[in-house]
């Protein structure tokens, strides 16, 4: 899954809707996946990335992940791949 192309998004976590108007505001890591997910980089290789600089253990990780896709899906955020 990734991000929808019309999703307009800032450094400091600000996303905007245009479709629908509605706006979310994020902290500093959801800015940064929603710029890998925007960039094209795979669930896995944004994970990696995150382990990698961040004091998580995977399986917060993951939990934390299911989390974050749940709440893009219901904001209308995602493309979901056929």
């Amino acid at each position: 899954m990734k991000i929808k192309s019309n999703i307009a998004t800032s450094e400091n976590g600000f996303i905007f809707n245009p479709a629908t108007g509605d706006s979310f505001s994020g902290n500093a890591i959801a800015a940064t996946l929603l710029l890998a997910m925007k960039s094209g980089k795979t669930e896995q290789e944004i994970k990696q990335d995150i382990l990698d600089r961040y004091d998580v253990k995977a399986d917060q990780l993951n939990r934390d992940w299911e989390d974050w896709m749940l709440q893009l899906k219901e904001a209308n955020l995602l493309e979901i791949d056929a």
